[in-house]
């Protein structure tokens, strides 16, 4: 959570407050901003906390943004009010995620998602323990011994040195050294069916630092389908300048990001009708990239 420029002057005392009580404060300016009020029970029902402890944070909130709020005594509801200045910054991805997921952490509160913002995708999860010895052997820079299912070949057991998780917009999936292949890879996190943590140290060639796909960033440059009549909204939608949007990415996740986008990789963009509105400009820099198989449209050079 940011500060916003207007209360600026308030960051020392800001500063000074437990992350608790700031997270709560988040909540009254959030709850203000995006639902235009909010009652000391919402407060103490989200955090449970007690009445003097939300009155404290009412009257905390009321030192910093004195303006940003009226008190409705026969509702018992504060208001936002015209003049209202939010004192917290948030990104449109966490304020949308918050919006439709419910504002918590998931740890310390459970979710209470809006009746009116909706996250229509959702992605499978990985079983929590799985992931959690997973980040144990990445935390620690160790191998791990997994048994792994594969399409291709089914379950086997073998040795990996993991560094990172990822969220490719489909599943979940782990960047690990594989012994077996002597290469890094990406394994899908819900096709383990075992994860054991071993003492033996990764050598330096198995750490992250050594994973030159993952390291490097090529740039992929889009632009709206040529089979597209009227670009401006599909310029709008993904930010384009001059008709183009430029990503810097990483090389093993570039191909994950042309597939999730829906993006057009073919020679001279001949998918026709089947959802493609972006199309990929340089197309040279698939030869750079791991399985540029997985982007659409995608064809070898003979």
């Amino acid at each position: 959570m940011k500060i916003s420029a207007v209360y600026a002057e308030s960051k020392p005392f800001i500063e000074s407050l437990s992350t608790s009580q700031k997270e709560r404060l988040a909540f009254i300016d959030f709850n203000l901003q995006f639902f235009s009020k909010i009652s000391r029970s919402d407060l103490i029902s989200r955090f449970k906390t007690g009445l003097a402890a939300s009155t404290r944070d009412f009257a905390a909130y009321r030192d910093i943004a004195k303006n940003n709020l009226n008190l409705d005594h026969s509702t018992k509801h504060y208001w936002r009010t015209p003049q209202f200045e939010p004192v917290f910054q948030f990104s449109a991805e966490s304020i949308l995620q918050s919006v439709s997921k419910g504002f918590s952490d998931g740890i310390t509160a459970p979710s209470q998602p809006s009746e009116h913002c909706f996250d229509a995708v959702s992605l499978i999860h990985p079983n929590v323990h799985i992931i959690a010895a997973l980040m144990r052997t990445i935390h620690n820079r160790l191998a791990c011994q997994v048994k792994y299912v594969s399409i291709s070949s089914g379950e086997s057991t073998r040795i990996i040195v993991p560094h990172s998780i990822i969220n490719n917009g489909h599943r979940w999936h782990v960047r690990a050294f594989d012994q077996k292949s002597g290469a890094f890879r990406d394994f899908v996190c819900t096709r383990f069916t075992q994860v054991n943590c071993t003492e033996t140290p990764a050598l330096p060639k198995q750490l992250a630092r050594s994973d030159e796909q993952f390291n490097r960033l090529v740039s992929l440059i889009l632009m709206v389908h040529p089979d597209i009549s009227h670009t401006q909204a599909i310029e709008m939608d993904y930010g384009m300048q001059n008709g183009e949007r430029v990503m810097q990415v990483r090389a093993a996740l570039a191909a994950y990001v042309l597939r999730y986008w829906q993006v057009d990789c073919s020679f001279e963009h001949r998918i026709l009708n089947q959802g493609c509105q972006l199309a990929l400009k340089n197309h040279e820099v698939l030869a750079s990239i791991e399985s540029p198989q997985l982007a659409p449209g995608f064809t070898p050079k003979k």
